[in-house]
């Protein structure tokens, strides 16, 4: 057994599984199934793919989300191609240098205010095309919900979907907190992926309470053959995949990930307007999702790692980032600021 059980703000990956996850897949630990995809669950979770994001949709399930993104990316390039993303970009900045180790492609990166990509900054890197010296800019990455913690809205992705298909561009979203991003705007998945023009979504699954589950989820049918190769040449292809489609069943088949991610926001919402309340503690951006960040002085931070775990975002600014989850109580939050109260009244 697990001793000193803690919770904490660092991330929603250190929240445990969903118990309704945990049960799927002990319901499908029965008798034998085919690896590797061939298999009753998987299929089923086709059909639930298809039922958010139309009948085009065809889902590869991975390991995790920079599988998800690897495999996306590489079957969107040819080996002289480049991504253009913000700078932030998990692809870019949380990696390990994946995309462009794996995947062979050059990310262009720019500099983009919240996180955001727009059709200007896109313009930035979208540019000497046909010049040999020049990795050929070919997929437009956006995240949603973005790393600092901000939302594209429908309209807004339609607008980059637009322009970067003008520019013969393809486009694809990073969607590890994607759940959120849709219990937020209170529109369905599909509203800011398939009916917005996104090409191929890196499904998430994990940060909203399962275990090891993402996937690739193919919107543009010209893009679906070469994923199967690629996700195993990407060692993203797991042979007893019915536990993997097992959780994403679980997830997304009912409204499992819309409770849980409404219930991660509801968190963050109180967790923002509580320290908002406390003198000397500021929160340069609104909490649009389930990470609230906040700028506060660094030796209150250093104390309150010792008893609470969180990320120093930028230790500059002092900036620090705060992550709730399906499991944040109410309890965890009040007793977190305690502790931000007590610390910044004895500086």
């Amino acid at each position: 057994m697990i001793e000193n059980v803690w919770r904490g703000f660092a991330s929603d990956n250190y929240a445990g599984i969903h118990p309704e996850i945990f049960a799927a897949m002990a319901a499908v630990n029965v008798g034998h199934q085919t690896a590797y995809g061939d298999d009753v669950v998987t299929a089923r979770l086709g059909d639930v793919a298809r039922a958010h994001f139309g009948e085009q949709a065809r889902i590869f399930p991975v390991f995790n989300g920079t599988g998800a993104n690897v495999v996306s990316l590489q079957a969107m390039t040819r080996q002289w191609e480049a991504v253009i993303c913000a700078s932030s970009a998990h692809i870019n900045a949380d990696e390990g240098g994946a995309p462009e180790k794996v995947a062979g492609l050059k990310l262009w990166t720019v500099p983009a205010p919240f996180g955001k990509l727009t059709p200007a900054l896109i313009d930035v890197h979208a540019t000497g095309f046909g010049d040999v010296h020049r990795a050929q800019a070919a997929v437009v990455s956006i995240t949603q919900s973005t790393e600092m913690g901000t939302l594209y809205s429908v309209d807004e992705v339609k607008e980059i979907c637009d322009h970067a298909h003008s520019l013969g561009l393809t486009v694809h979203m990073d969607g590890a907190r994607i759940s959120n991003a849709a219990a937020a705007l209170g529109v369905p998945m599909r509203a800011f992926t398939t009916d917005a023009g996104v090409d191929i979504l890196s499904l998430g699954g994990t940060k909203n309470g399962a275990m090891a589950a993402e996937a690739v989820v193919v919107l543009n049918p010209a893009l679906a053959d070469a994923v199967p190769f690629i996700r195993k040449t990407s060692m993203q292809l797991t042979s007893k995949m019915r536990f993997t489609s097992a959780q994403l069943v679980a997830l997304f088949e009912g409204d499992l990930w819309l409770r849980s991610a409404q219930h991660a926001n509801a968190m963050a919402r109180k967790l923002e307007a509580d320290v908002k309340a406390i003198p000397g503690v500021s929160v340069p951006r609104p909490a649009q999702a389930n990470a609230v960040f906040a700028v506060l002085p660094m030796p209150v931070i250093e104390r309150l790692q010792k008893s609470f775990k969180f990320y120093v975002w930028d230790s500059v600014a002092s900036e620090v980032r705060w992550m709730c989850s399906w499991d944040t109580t109410a309890e965890d939050i009040d007793a977190f600021v305690a502790a931000i109260k007590h610390e910044m009244a004895n500086q």
